[in-house]
């Protein structure tokens, strides 16, 4: 089901259906009786039907007229494209800010091995340099190089005041992009139209398919005019 403006029952409706829809197709309702192997029939309305661009064809459809609604005031409140890949991800947030007006800022992290890994038997320290470890792209962890542009969307990756609702997960616009810290006005949760001042924090991650431990000093956040479907559950 296709949401558009407006309010009312018909909108309360289609929201509704299209929760059940997603419910049942979670649950294996769809399809009829299978295996773990059944044909789907989505709804029309659902399909990107613009073959050659999909991805402009979805941006459009979330994002319109862009350029010209970006500074409303809850424009992205209620707009995200979600994703079901991190890579998928990283290729609609750079479109998006390519068409982005403005100038970009660069901020590149400072990466680093954790001290006590220094302390491990036959640890290598030197197989491990700053390029090495700059390239490293971890799911919940802000990337060595981040680029903004004032009033894009951006995600907080860490829970920085959560008394305040400033959570892992939680959605803001960048007001002003500084050398040491980042200004942005809170558009989702529980404290919208809040400003706040962010500043780089050390980051330690804890995926295991790293084999060691290491530190990424960067502002905590990622952009996200899309996101990963499990993202949006949070």
């Amino acid at each position: 089901m296709r949401l558009t403006a407006g309010s009312g029952m018909h909108d309360v409706e289609q929201t509704r259906m299209f929760a059940q829809w997603l419910l049942d197709l979670g649950e294996g309702k769809l399809g009829g009786s299978n295996d773990g192997d059944a044909i789907i029939d989505i709804p029309d309305d659902l399909l990107i039907i613009d073959s050659a661009d999909p991805i402009s064809s979805l941006i459009e459809f979330v994002y319109p007229s862009l350029l010209e609604n970006y500074q409303s005031s809850g424009f992205y409140q209620k707009r995200a494209i979600l994703a079901p890949t991190n890579e998928v991800v990283d290729e609609i947030n750079s479109q998006l800010l390519l068409m982005f007006p403005g100038d970009s800022k660069e901020y590149l992290s400072s990466d680093s091995i954790y001290e006590t890994e220094n302390l491990h038997d036959g640890f290598d320290q030197s197989l491990y340099s700053p390029d090495v470890l700059n390239g490293l792209k971890i799911s919940g962890v802000p990337n060595h190089k981040l680029v903004l542009k004032v009033g894009v969307p951006i995600m907080l990756l860490r829970n920085i005041d959560k008394k305040n609702g400033l959570c892992n997960g939680t959605r803001l616009k960048v007001i002003s992009l500084g050398n040491r810290v980042i200004e942005a006005e809170v558009i989702s949760g529980s404290n919208i139209g809040a400003r706040i001042f962010l500043p780089r924090i050390g980051i330690i991650p804890s995926d295991k398919k790293v084999p060691f431990r290491f530190q990424r000093r960067q502002f905590p956040v990622a952009l996200c005019f899309a996101m990963t479907i499990n993202k949006s559950q949070g």
